[in-house]
């Protein structure tokens, strides 16, 4: 992998985690442009990713740490009852292991048919234009949304958290989305989104960290996985600010004609 390869698939990483046009579908056509050549050495995917988990703990740590710190006093002293009903960070940091619970399940179940899927471009290109229409049909959510995430709404958004491990599908579109439809406010759904996000991303680090023990750790370019998980963070951290401001201005289909014209590129050119 050349330096200029790193850059750009550390940017792309970045944006796409967490703007809802879907990171894993953009690197499956990204790397394909670029024909960079396929490899067993998860290495430079694995760190990209920790970049990213990266930008979003900044971004967030004031939530991360109350919520942390709320549900190790309600364990420890057993008041888990009283802080369920009393503390609004204890009750987000349940809502928040309860919604990751799908997509460990289906990333457990079906590892080995996800792993085929990032091969294949011209279903990320159908999955981008699913989600273009998911992202479009947030249009038609009526006003007001005032409803707070509860434990039917977290466990809902997570199973939308589930579907995204389709390469294709966005992780953050189909959550926010998903809040959206459930009436709860876009800014309330983006937070918990990213939040959410938190789970899924250290656990699939650490599972290719596994792998990357098991398969041996290569050398060879060290310096272009450097240069991708700095690049992957800052641009991870830039597409998180971004975003909030797209949702509170209530322009947040606006993503949906850019995934349609990515997905209808696709089919027809790869």
């Amino acid at each position: 992998m050349t330096i200029l390869q790193a850059i750009v698939l550390g940017i792309v990483q970045g944006l796409t985690e967490f703007l809802p046009v879907s990171s894993s579908g953009h690197l499956v056509l990204v790397e394909h442009l670029l024909r960079v050549p396929p490899s067993n050495d998860i290495t430079f995917e694995v760190f990209v990713h920790f970049g990213t988990l990266v930008s979003v703990v900044v971004v967030l740590w004031d939530d991360i740490v109350q919520m942390v710190r709320s549900l190790f006093h309600a364990f420890r002293g057993f008041h888990v009852a009283a802080q369920y009903r009393e503390n609004e960070y204890f009750r987000l940091g349940v809502f928040i292991i309860l919604g990751s619970i799908p997509a460990a399940i289906v990333g457990i179940m079906f590892e080995d048919d996800v792993s085929a899927a990032f091969t294949d471009p011209k279903l990320v290109a159908v999955m981008l234009i699913l989600t273009g229409l998911i992202l479009f049909l947030t249009r038609l959510v009526s006003q007001p949304q005032r409803k707070r995430i509860g434990i039917i709404s977290a466990l809902v958004i997570g199973l939308a958290q589930a579907f995204a491990i389709i390469p294709g599908i966005s992780r953050s579109g189909s959550t926010i989305s998903t809040g959206m439809y459930l009436k709860v406010s876009p800014l309330q759904a983006a937070r918990f989104s990213f939040l959410l996000s938190v789970p899924v991303i250290a656990g699939a680090t650490l599972l290719k960290t596994k792998e990357i023990f098991e398969l041996g750790f290569s050398f060879d370019y060290i310096l272009p996985i450097l240069i991708g998980t700095a690049v992957s963070f800052g641009s991870g951290y830039f597409a998180i600010k971004f975003l909030l401001r797209i949702v509170e201005k209530g322009r947040f289909s606006v993503f949906a004609f850019y995934c349609l014209f990515v997905g209808t590129f696709g089919i027809i050119f790869l």
